[in-house]
């Protein structure tokens, strides 16, 4: 059984029963795990259905001998293509949750996501190097320290 840690949630995996999905309610969502054999799609399957991996390999095997090969390989490739692949890090809050599904969306979006946040902080920060470099905050800071 493994213990995923994040956000000061803790989340078992394989078997146990889970307390918090990475701030999901009810199911997981449909990803393909990073770690699973062949593209993740049978490992993401089976935590988004809470099934144990060999399980749903055995089940996709099974299509496969019996519907003919290449339908199945067709399909398992499609959904190794179509699904998102699973976070890094199970995303804490909606915003985040919003921000990795517009990144695997349209990472243009996503950069243009960023340069936007990171200039409303460096203009925040040179507001502030405005003011602490001020002669009047200068005089304000002898007039404090001269008055100790």
């Amino acid at each position: 059984m493994r213990r995923h840690f994040h956000c000061g949630r803790n989340e078992t995996g394989w078997g146990g029963q889970r307390e918090n999905h990475g701030g999901y309610a009810g199911r997981r969502p449909l990803y393909r795990a990073r770690d699973g054999r062949v593209m993740g799609v049978c490992k993401g399957l089976a935590r988004h259905f809470d099934l144990r991996v060999r399980y749903v390999r055995l089940a996709f095997i099974l299509a496969a001998i019996f519907s003919g090969f290449w339908p199945v390989a067709a399909v398992y490739v499609l959904l190794g293509l179509v699904l998102k692949p699973e976070p890094v890090l199970a995303p804490c809050n909606e915003e985040e949750s919003s921000f990795y599904s517009t990144y695997v969306g349209s990472r243009s979006d996503a950069l243009r996501r960023l340069r936007d946040r990171f200039a409303s902080v460096e203009s925040r920060i040179r507001r502030m190097e405005d003011v602490v470099t001020s002669r009047g905050f200068d005089w304000e800071r002898r007039f404090r320290d001269g008055a100790r």
